[in-house]
């Protein structure tokens, strides 16, 4: 059990990444917080793991405002504990085609979740970690190797890249380790958005550019993040790993 003991906070884990993140936690002995914007979906996940006899609860909550993220920390407190883990998943995105046709309102929603939320989730949750305690962010491959039609997204995994390594940096005399993840596309609620158009030639032109030739997997991430959050990664800060059958190469 490698996480057994610890407390662990997911976001966006009502599905896709997030869900899968979360099960596997659960499943290593960690207490999980299932945290998404749609109570219906953490409250079904939350549901599967205590059905199966892990230790989890849902707490809904929007990443991207300050009141939200710190009612659902102190949720989490009182009913889990301080927290040893926080995985910093959820996200969005835009559609992806001409920069210039993205509206402003679309670019704030998509800095606000992908972006803001980091300092959020600092600020309500980090005076609560304890030395050995872990950040997880979940960037992208766009962030590494962006590419045009998801500008405005690109800038936002950047963002979190270059967060991850100065947030590893400052919190290191505390004993917090910071790292990420870049996960190419995979099967998620957003895939349409990456593809601009959900079509058997556009996949298959996408997964042409992935040298082990497929999609990234839910499961594929959430095996990275067990490693990253748990102690056999205990010198490791500051790492942000691509989760991209070699797309990045």
């Amino acid at each position: 059990m490698r996480l057994e003991g610890k407390t662990a906070i997911v976001t966006g884990a009502g599905s896709g990444f997030g869900a899968a993140i979360a099960q596997r936690f659960a499943a290593e002995g960690a207490g999980v917080a299932v945290v998404d914007l749609k109570s219906d979906a953490a409250a079904a996940v939350a549901q599967a793991l205590t059905d199966a006899g892990h230790e989890a609860i849902a707490v809904e909550a929007d990443v991207a405002s300050g009141e939200s993220v710190k009612a659902m920390v102190d949720a989490v407190r009182a009913r889990l504990g301080a927290p040893d883990i926080v995985v910093n998943n959820a996200g969005t995105t835009h559609r992806r085609g001409d920069m210039l046709e993205v509206d402003e309102d679309t670019f704030d929603r998509v800095f606000a979740v992908n972006v803001k939320s980091l300092y959020l989730m600092a600020v309500h949750a980090v005076p609560h970690m304890t030395r050995g305690a872990s950040i997880l962010n979940i960037a992208s491959t766009a962030g590494v190797r962006p590419r045009p039609g998801l500008t405005w997204y690109n800038g936002s995994k950047g963002a979190v890249i270059t967060l991850t390594k100065s947030m590893a940096v400052e919190l290191a005399p505390n004993g917090i380790r910071v790292n990420a993840l870049n996960p190419v596309v995979g099967e998620t609620g957003l895939t349409a958005m990456f593809l601009g158009e959900d079509t058997p030639e556009m996949r298959e032109a996408f997964r042409a550019t992935i040298p082990l030739g497929r999609f990234s997997t839910p499961e594929d991430v959430a095996q990275a993040a067990l490693f990253l959050s748990s102690d056999e990664a205990q010198f490791l800060t500051g790492v942000c790993m691509e989760v991209d059958g070699g797309r990045c190469v």
